[in-house]
Order: C-alpha cells, then sequence, then structure tokens
C-alpha cells in the first residue's frame, strides 16, 4: 500500500467513525488499565459484563487492594484466567500506591514494570487515556495490517513499528481504534467481509469474499 492508499485507507474509516473510542468501559485511568489487563484474551463485552459492579465499587488501587485478591475474583470468575489476572491487578494496585502515589503513570517504559502488564495495555493506556499516539497490536490489528498489505509483519511489535512509520497526520491518535474496530466487525479472522468493506479496493487481499446470496453488496462509492 503506497502513501496516498494509506491517506485514502483513513480517511475512508475517519469519515465512517469520526470519533472512534474504545469498546471497554471505564470511570477512570486506573479502571482502564484494569479493564486493559482483563481484557486479555477475552472480549470487552464479557470484561465489562464483570466490571461494571466492580467499578461502581472499586475506582482506586486503594480500593482495590482492600477489596484483596478473593474479593476480586468474585467480580471477574466469567473472564479467562481470572485467577492468574486477580493476582496481577492486585499486584499493580500495590505497585502504584508504593511507587507511583496510587496514580497511572503516562509513561510507556514505567506501564510495563507494573505485574501482567506489557506493551499492548501500556499502549492503550497511553492513548486511550494520555492521548498519545500509541499503536496498540491486537489480533485484529495484527491481521488488518498484515491482511491489508498497511504493515505487514512476523510479530506484533513489527506491525507496530511498520503502523509508526506508515500512518500519517491526522490520523495517528485514532488510527489503531480503527484498525481493531474494522478487524473486529468487517475484517473478521475467518471470513472478512469484504463485500461491505469501504476499503477493499485499497486491500490486497484476495480473492475478496463475495456478498452471501441473501445480500447485497454497498453501492459503488457509498461509504
Amino acid at each position: 500500500m503506497n502513501k496516498a492508499q494509506v491517506v485514502e485507507f483513513f480517511a475512508r474509516l475517519a469519515e465512517a467513525n469520526p470519533h472512534p473510542e474504545t469498546e471497554l468501559e471505564s470511570v477512570n485511568d486506573y479502571t482502564l488499565l484494569v479493564a486493559v489487563v482483563l481484557s486479555a484474551q477475552a472480549t470487552d463485552a464479557g470484561v465489562n459484563k464483570a466490571t461494571r459492579r466492580l467499578f461502581a465499587e472499586v475506582d482506586t488501587p486503594e480500593k482495590m487492594v482492600a477489596l484483596g485478591e478473593e474479593g476480586l475474583k468474585q467480580h471477574i470468575k466469567t473472564i479467562g484466567l481470572f485467577n492468574t489476572k486477580a493476582r496481577n491487578v492486585i499486584a499493580l494496585s500495590e505497585a502504584l500506591i508504593r511507587d507511583h502515589g496510587g496514580k497511572v503513570p503516562a509513561d510507556r517504559d514505567e506501564l510495563e514494570k507494573l505485574p501482567g502488564v506489557g506493551r499492548k495495555t501500556a499502549n492503550v493506556v497511553m492513548n486511550v487515556a494520555f492521548g498519545a499516539e500509541t499503536f496498540a497490536v491486537d489480533t485484529h490489528i495484527f491481521r488488518v495490517g498484515n491482511r491489508t498489505g498497511l504493515a505487514r509483519g512476523k510479530t506484533p511489535l513489527a506491525v507496530e513499528l511498520k503502523l509508526e512509520k506508515a500512518v500519517p497526520q491526522p490520523f495517528r491518535l485514532h488510527a489503531h481504534h480503527w484498525l481493531i474496530l474494522h478487524g473486529r466487525y468487517i475484517c473478521k479472522a475467518r471470513t472478512p467481509e469484504c463485500w461491505r468493506c469501504i476499503v477493499a479496493d485499497l486491500c490486497a487481499f484476495q480473492p475478496k469474499t463475495p456478498a452471501p446470496a441473501d445480500r447485497k453488496p454497498p453501492p459503488r462509492g457509498a461509504r
């Protein structure tokens, strides 16, 4: 995908969704961090269902430590790997209190020092909480980057670095949201819905998936 195609690619996604947001629910920076940690190998919808009541009661690391690991497990037991995640959330909450005065640091390196926080999680928090132009490469972005030809790479880090070079202004801030949502709802893992994709003509994926017999593709040029 050349530079002009990349600009057109994001221009169309931006026109269709000018103000994309994470689908994870949170009430502040701390609960955002917790939600992203809990979302590993889980759906945003599943995390939201488990955390609505939790975040209504627990919205600071101090309250989380007071709740304790066993108490947290009762809230998140419907989420995959909840035992490990509960342990990590309590540990990261203790680290925030001890090392950062209970505040979420606006620094990727400091975030990655927290238990259960990897580069992807840190990038999400940096972008959503602090407005940093980061690219949090999850399975959706990894797939879309490689499938479309926008940013090919064999590892999430390789795709992230390609996106860093490829994505121009004014699209950098929201790029990872557009790509996640595109991968989640259009460029799906098993069967991409090319027939209703607004960037299909810019995409390297072949052969394009045709519309089901009971569906018609959008009119040419429609957004």
